[in-house]
């Protein structure tokens, strides 16, 4: 039996989208009540009680990251996940991680504490190093209604990659997950944008303008942003903008067994 966990998510929703169908798959989700094509088990990370239950008779645990909160709450969720499954005797654990270039952005350290934890237990385990989506610069570096791109992208660029084709490697992986025991997957793009680029593509009329990050801080804060969120948004533009995350290639292409989708079309959809 596979398992997917936040299947509410986005990225969830897009493998449970794939997996629809399949007799062997259930879905995990905070809200198991909202109807579905694939059965459904309460699975609570901050409620550990639902996931020793949740877990039971799973082969294959698609482990999709909560990384919705500041590192320790994160860690505490991915360690009472990886402990339930290891006691409730998973076989695999697959886990949407963060791509190695990741480690200059705020939140990668509990995506590396996951990744030794699922390494020091008894289970089979393979990581996805997932890129930033491409989705998220578009919501980064998005036109305003007079026409411009404002953000502290600097001239830097992003291997963005689209979600659909981190859904469709996960897909991949967790249906033959004994041929990627062992593993840990780069999920990069192969093409490296930014802010102009992302100008160019919503039309010659849509310019694009580098911000300081002191004025991104500003203006995220002001929108009502968590206190956490805002050090996160602001050091993932640092961190493009300082040309840390532009590395293509990895194994995307690979897993995929075609070239993925166009970042800059996913960004400005």
């Amino acid at each position: 039996m596979i398992l997917v966990t936040g299947a509410n998510g986005a990225l969830g929703t897009l493998i449970a989208e794939r997996l629809a169908g399949r007799d062997d798959t259930v879905l995990g989700t905070r809200s198991p009540q909202q109807p579905r094509r694939l059965p459904v088990r309460h699975i609570d990370f901050d409620e550990p009680g639902t996931l020793s239950k949740g877990f039971e008779g799973v082969d294959v645990l698609l482990l999709i990251s909560a990384g919705y909160g500041e590192d320790d709450t994160v860690m505490a969720r991915h360690g009472a996940a990886v402990d339930a499954a290891e006691k409730a005797g998973v076989g695999h654990v697959v886990y949407t991680s963060l791509t190695a270039d990741g480690d200059h952005l705020p939140y990668a350290l509990p995506h590396r504490w996951t990744e030794r934890r699922l390494q020091e237990t008894t289970m089979n385990w393979t990581i996805l190093r997932n890129g930033l989506y491409a989705e998220l610069l578009g919501g980064l570096a998005a036109p305003t209604a007079d026409g411009r791109i404002v953000a502290p992208l600097g001239e830097g660029r992003l291997a963005a990659v689209a979600r659909a084709d981190l859904a469709d490697a996960a897909v991949r992986v967790t249906t033959e997950a004994p041929a990627h025991a062992g593993r840990i997957y780069e999920l990069v793009g192969e093409q490296a944008v930014g802010g102009a680029d992302l100008a160019r593509t919503h039309g010659s009329h849509i310019t694009y303008e580098p911000e300081t990050l002191a004025r991104a801080r500003a203006r995220v804060t002001a929108s009502g942003a968590e206190p956490f969120q805002v050090p996160m948004l602001v050091g993932t533009c640092s961190a493009i903008a300082a040309g840390f995350m532009s590395r293509t290639g990895g194994d995307l292409r690979q897993l995929l067994g075609r070239a993925p989708r166009s970042a800059l079309a996913a960004a400005c959809a």
